[in-house]
């Protein structure tokens, strides 16, 4: 039985399990859900998580929901570095994980959101809060351009998950005005990824001709 994943091709959080899935070795079965057309939201998926949201993975009777979540049990399964190769590289690629959770990706989430509403409702953006997430993403991001001024991943020398996790929000952040670019190591740290981890370019790709799809049709 193939481990199904649910989701649609333009999320970020998406994007986090199909490139670690493929940088594992692991085959999945993508299972497309149109967030645009509330698809997230109908009976049927909602037994599989009850918040909406995707991406959510299905192996046999095992349903997991949170992106995090996901790659983790996909590293173990897998037995991969990913997860770290010591006891201390894994308890640091946690730490990271949990941090991006709360201290980095949801403040780009929070932009997201506003950009989405204003360009797809109609939604005025609230000023308080781009200005919450953009003071937050700033505070954050001096984090990580210190952390990575002398280092090439986020955990040890290799790719592990800490840096799938963290490096998310590049997914849609020209479309939101997140200031990243304002952070050369963070940055220098991005584009190391592009060019090294083939997935990362490739789900990248993947986004973008999603999104350019989405926003033709409302244009």
């Amino acid at each position: 039985m193939s481990i199904k994943i649910y989701g649609d091709p333009g999320s970020g959080s998406l994007r986090r399990v199909t490139a670690a899935a493929a940088i594992m070795g692991v085959d999945v079965e993508r299972m497309h859900v149109d967030l645009f057309k509330g698809e997230s939201h109908t009976p049927e998926f909602l037994t599989l998580n009850p918040h909406g949201l995707t991406p959510v993975l299905q192996d046999g009777d095992t349903v997991i929901w949170e992106a995090s979540a996901i790659n983790l049990y996909l590293a173990e399964k897998a037995d991969s570095n990913l997860l770290g190769r010591t006891q201390a590289e894994k308890r640091e690629v946690l730490q990271w994980m949990f941090w991006s959770g709360e201290q980095w990706r949801i403040f780009s989430t929070l932009l997201f959101n506003e950009w989405a509403g204003a360009t797809f409702m109609g939604k005025p953006k609230s000023d308080a809060i781009v200005q919450l997430a953009m003071t937050s993403i700033r505070n954050a991001a001096q984090v990580l351009e210190s952390h990575l001024a002398a280092r090439t991943f986020m955990v040890g020398d290799a790719l592990t998950l800490a840096d799938i996790d963290i490096a998310a929000p590049f997914s849609q952040y020209r479309r939101t005005g997140a200031p990243f670019e304002e952070f050369p190591n963070l940055v220098a740290w991005q584009q190391r990824l592009l060019e090294t981890v083939p997935a990362w370019e490739a789900t990248r790709g993947e986004v973008e001709k999603r999104m350019a799809g989405v926003l033709d049709a409302v244009s």
